[in-house]
């Protein structure tokens, strides 16, 4: 048996990240499913420990020592993405579209209990098959999957894993159709302008100008960019030394938190602050690129090392609560279109939500863009949906997770 230690596990995870990312370009239908790298390059080191279990062999045993900080990490980096002044400029649309969201979390929990009853499993694994993976994506599935089997529910991290992956390709395909229907059945199609191009408004343009501002001009000032990812690290760092401390608080309370819940709190407290005073001149694009290295090398470890065959006897009862979520969220889409103003910005928001709410924000961005390219441009939905789904909605499904988690632990 092959032992990798912790420099060779990551450099392992590093090149099977990157076989990842040419199996996507090389197989387009990964790609046109938004089937993250990660994932991909993760599970097919899984699946061929898989075959290699079959014979009872183990080629090789990985040192997963970084694995929950590289986690912790990639969720502090959220937690700084939590910006009250975010939703001042979002204005009511934000909010409500938020609060929609975040009543869908928890619908999609009671869902998964309601019907992981019948067939005798705990009803945290309707959680699992909830929120912490239809909204949640891979990230938060294994991030709370190991929690979720200290509480009891055995082979949850595989579990959740799986029904990560029906929800991205579930929210692919429904997205596109779904915000079609609307616009067909309404008419709501919007004529192109021949030779006049307007600038796309999105999320992450408003991100950039709100909450970099201060540090682009000090790092132009400064004129060295190595001092802003330098400065960028230490406070993320320091952001998890402090959150530390939080979860251990909350734990001697006997509240059952994942790692990362204190680091993301302090994380938030540091940015809002941070918008107050503008002492530490934040950097949100830096930070933000720092967390989507943790959160790749973070993936690819978890995914290599998890035992698929535990899935076995869990397979009708997941595909049973899944398939509700799927026609939940797609009738959730239409309550959003209806709030959302009837018009064709909320058809295109009602495409983006079955992305993000089966998925991840990068499905939610594909619908609409699918959309978009037919009908027409759609700056609000590509202000409103993005903004929700990469910076709010994460922060929110974590606390709810966590309520559930304790009321059924």
């Amino acid at each position: 048996m092959l032992k990798l230690d912790l420099i060779q596990t990551v450099a392992f995870a590093g090149v099977v990240l990157f076989a990842g990312y040419g199996l996507r370009r090389w197989i387009k239908p990964l790609d046109r499913l938004n089937i993250p790298a990660p994932v991909i390059g993760g599970l097919l080191v899984s699946l061929a420990t898989l075959v290699f279990h079959h014979y009872q062999i183990t080629p090789v045993q990985f040192d997963t020592t970084l694995r929950d900080p590289l986690m912790i990490a990639f969720f502090t980096t959220i937690g700084f993405a939590a910006s009250l002044s975010l939703l001042k400029v979002g204005g009511p649309q934000v909010l409500l579209f938020f609060l929609m969201a975040t009543i869908m979390v928890i619908f999609q929990n009671i869902l998964g209990i309601i019907l992981a009853l019948p067939f005798r499993l705990h009803p945290l694994l309707g959680v699992i098959c909830g929120s912490v993976t239809q909204t949640g994506g891979p990230a938060t599935a294994l991030a709370f999957g190991p929690v979720f089997e200290q509480a009891g529910v055995s082979a949850a991290t595989t579990a959740a894993v799986a029904a990560a992956i029906f929800g991205i390709i579930s929210g692919g395909l429904i997205g596109g159709p779904v915000g079609t229907f609307l616009i067909e059945k309404y008419k709501l199609k919007k004529a192109r302008i021949k030779g006049l191009e307007v600038p796309e408004i999105d999320a992450e343009q408003v991100v950039e100008e709100l909450m970099s501002r201060k540090a682009v001009a000090a790092a132009e000032a400064d004129d060295r960019s190595s001092f802003v990812l330098l400065k960028s690290v230490v406070i993320i760092l320091v952001a998890m030394w402090v959150g530390s401390w939080v979860s251990k608080w909350f734990a001697s309370l006997g509240i059952t938190l994942p790692a990362y819940i204190g680091a993301m709190f302090v994380a938030a407290i540091i940015r809002n602050f941070d918008d107050l005073t503008g002492w530490l001149c934040l950097d949100q694009r830096v930070i933000d690129e720092l967390g989507h290295v943790a959160l790749n090398l973070f993936l690819v470890i978890a995914l290599m090392t998890l035992k698929l065959w535990e899935l076995a006897g869990l397979f009708l009862p997941m595909l049973v609560i899944l398939f509700a979520q799927v026609v939940m969220v797609a009738l959730a889409a239409m309550m959003v279109f209806r709030l959302m103003g009837r018009d064709y910005e909320a058809a295109v928001m009602s495409a983006g939500f079955c992305g993000f709410a089966l998925g991840t924000t990068a499905n939610a961005m594909a619908n609409m863009k699918a959309i978009v390219e037919r009908y027409g441009r759609a700056p609000r939905a590509f202000l409103v949906v993005p903004m929700v789904g990469a910076f709010f909605i994460d922060f929110t499904n974590a606390l709810i997770i966590t309520i559930f988690l304790n009321l059924f632990k």
